[in-house]
């Protein structure tokens, strides 16, 4: 069997010394972030989301292997695995040909071919393929009537027959791939209401129909999800005559022969009963899985853009989880988000009596921004809250805030031991806080399936989906880095090679000896050893440490290389950080087999602006006071809104009604748009249109396009 660094390199048309770099690397438990920032040399700069895909890509054949074995092993118990199938299993390349072949020998209830070979039909079977000969198949039939077997007639007879062929011809490999092509390319997905069923939901797919093919994820992922809910059923069919006709032409057909008649029942029993419905159910699970991957690929690129959503930075702010009836609760918290005081007041609906206090609130600490969650309540509250901010003397900014998760957070396990001594309410209001201050920070704390930026997280495949999000988290905080003595525990553990018990170690030696002054006492912390150490260091980062190099993404190991370039050139190392002279380096002087042109521009980079946070610049849209809900929208009406969900087909745009409005893909540029992510982000701030508002299904159609068609 071909190697798996060759079989990995022709999937992904890259070359194999490349792979077999960076599975070996990754066989040393070097992390991915780690080998596409620190490894550069030894995979030929293969970046992160190369890596990611080989990883992948081992994994699957990996799991390939592991069932090829299990057949062959399978296949060798019963004492039929010849050379020529041994050979054959050994080329599979998909899951679907090793099943194919297995299907003969799958160890399944008993079928009716099985009842009719026990029958002793067999022979008469065999007449009828063979398709030669004179004689008469009811005559045939009658010499095998046995009513001690069950056999109570000639068509008993031959029925029976006819089942063995067809389970024969539906077991034939190459007959189940045509099958499957066939269903794929051709079938249609058809869709119907059930009977006493609640359709109103998926009343867009009632007797619904659209070429398997063609149908995009999002549509698919609906029907599945109404047959889930048992309002839809749903199937995949082509036309069953020419499916029919293609499996008779292969086999062995003599239109003359007495038995002809015999073999086209057969053929259309293998079709109709076994073939279709094999195909059908390979095309839906080929179906699922690509509209799957197309999903979870929406979610996880609007999970990373909120994730590196810009953070307001290190500053007071006070939190507001807004409630009508039982009040907002108002936390307020320090520039490190700890929380330093806490209150419930009234500001919204008919008792609105506390204003006054908020003012008093605001007085006192005399926060940089309030956040203002964006749920129930949360619009009637940033007015209160800005009418308060009139009031004072200096400057506050009021921001509206996605509040998706916070409840989850809020009722954690993590949160109980964060705020142990508050309700669970105030935790939110926390929460809404931090994540203003450090969106990323913040939310890897709550469940990525939470934070409410996909649309069918909880229809796709669950492994893949967890797989595919814990990625995108730990890329996102392995590239803006961690501030060592302040991050929590949970934001730790993202980082590479770390994990969630090691964080909770590193942060126990931070409180009980103190903040950590380099990184090499990283090394003290309990079973923190030297791969570990390798892998997390570069990216975490000590402000005001003894070392300026602990602040920057230069790893520890590339130090002396980096106080050798200051001495050559004549600066001390910490008036080299961050100055011009940085640019005086000649990189190709320090070239060498472990150290390329590749690290050296990345030293040299993180030497021009060390810690540099890769995030935006913070911006905020300005919702209009006098629009709180549906109702309040018109055609026409131009808004300011904040992009919550990118999909296939558009983005989904806060504009401050507690519902979002769509942008279809059609109305999101003035120009043609592939794909919408090229055009628009998560967290994004846009200026939108209305073009239609449906009051009873509160749905809201918007435009972002600058030109207004006439």
């Amino acid at each position: 069997m071909t190697s798996l660094p060759r079989r990995i390199a022709a999937l992904l048309s890259l070359p194999e010394h490349q792979i077999t770099a960076a599975l070996s690397l990754f066989d040393e438990g070097a992390t991915i972030p780690f080998v596409a920032r620190y490894r550069k040399e030894k995979t030929g700069d293969l970046d992160e989301v190369q890596l990611r895909a080989i990883s992948e890509q081992q994994r699957l054949l990996n799991e390939l292997d592991t069932r090829r074995k299990a057949i062959e092993d399978s296949i060798r118990e019963q004492g039929k695995l010849t050379t020529e199938l041994s050979r054959a299993l050994a080329g599979c390349t998909k899951k679907s040909e090793l099943e194919d072949l297995y299907q003969p020998y799958k160890k399944r209830r008993k079928t009716r071919a099985d009842t009719a070979r026990e029958q002793g039909l067999q022979p008469l079977a065999d007449r009828i393929l063979s398709q030669s000969g004179s004689g008469n198949p009811f005559q045939d039939g009658r010499r095998h009537v046995s009513l001690g077997k069950g056999v109570a007639d000639a068509e008993s007879a031959l029925k029976g027959a006819r089942d063995i062929i067809a389970e024969l011809i539906a077991d034939d490999p190459g007959r189940r791939r045509d099958m499957r092509r066939t269903v794929g390319q051709h079938g249609d997905v058809q869709t119907k209401a059930k009977k006493g069923a609640d359709v109103e939901k998926f009343r867009d797919y009632i007797d619904y129909q659209e070429r398997a093919s063609r149908i995009p994820s999002h549509r698919y992922l609906a029907v599945c999800r109404g047959e889930a809910e048992g309002a839809l059923s749903v199937k995949v069919r082509p036309d069953v005559d020419r499916s029919v006709a293609m499996v008779m032409r292969t086999v062995r057909h003599h239109r003359g022969s007495p038995y002809a008649g015999q073999l086209e029942l057969a053929v259309e029993d293998a079709t109709k009963r076994l073939l279709l419905p094999a195909g059908e159910r390979a095309v839906r699970t080929v179906l699922k899985h690509e509209a799957d991957e197309e999903a979870i690929g929406v979610l996880a690129v609007n999970l990373q853009a909120l994730l590196l959503a810009a953070p307001l930075g290190p500053v007071p702010v006070l939190g507001i989880d807004p409630g009508i009836r039982t009040g907002c609760k108002c936390a307020m918290v320090s520039n490190t988000g700890a929380l330093v005081d806490y209150q419930t007041l009234f500001l919204v609906g008919r008792e609105d009596k506390d204003v006054p206090k908020l003012v008093s609130l605001l007085n006192k600490h005399r926060p940089k921004a309030v956040a203002v969650g964006n749920g129930t309540g949360g619009r009637e509250a940033e007015s209160r809250i800005r009418q308060a901010v009139s009031e004072l003397d200096f400057k506050v900014l009021v921001v509206s805030v996605n509040e998706s998760g916070a409840s989850v957070y809020s009722a954690s396990e993590l949160a109980g031991r964060e705020l142990p001594d508050v309700d669970l309410t105030v935790r939110g209001a926390v929460s809404i806080a931090r994540r203003l201050q450090d969106p990323l920070a913040e939310l890897v704390k709550v469940d990525p399936k939470s934070i409410g930026v996909g649309q069918y997280q909880h229809d796709v495949d669950q492994g893949q989906l967890e797989r595919r999000l814990s990625a995108v988290v730990e890329s996102c905080v392995n590239r803006v880095g961690v501030d060592l003595n302040t991050a929590s525990p949970a934001l730790l553990g993202h980082v590479a090679g770390i994990g969630p018990k090691l964080s909770e170690a590193i942060v126990a030696r931070r409180e009980s000896v103190g903040p950590y002054q380099n990184r090499s006492q990283l090394l003290k912390v309990p079973k923190l050893g030297k791969k570990t150490y390798e892998q997390c260091a570069g990216f975490l980062r000590i402000r005001n440490g003894a070392d300026a190099l602990d602040n920057s993404a230069v790893h520890p190991e590339r130090y002396r290389l980096v106080k050798r370039m200051a001495k050559d050139l004549g600066v001390p190392l910490d008036q080299l950080i961050g100055s011009e002279r940085v640019r005086q380096i000649h990189l190709s002087n320090y070239t060498d087999a472990d150290t390329g042109l590749s690290t050296l521009q990345d030293i040299v980079g993180e030497l021009e602006k060390p810690g540099r946070d890769p995030r935006e610049a913070f911006v905020t849209a300005e919702f209009r006071d006098d629009i709180q809900q549906v109702s309040d929208l018109y055609p026409g009406l131009v808004l300011q809104g904040i992009v919550t969900n990118v999909t296939n087909f558009g983005a989904f745009v806060d504009v401050g009604v507690h519902q979002d409005g769509l942008v279809h893909i059609s109305q999101l540029a003035d120009r043609f748009v592939r794909d919408p992510h090229q055009v628009v982000h998560a967290g994004q701030v846009i200026q939108v249109r209305v073009l239609e508002v449906d009051l009873k299904r509160k749905r809201i159609a918007l435009s972002a396009k600058k030109k207004v068609s006439s």
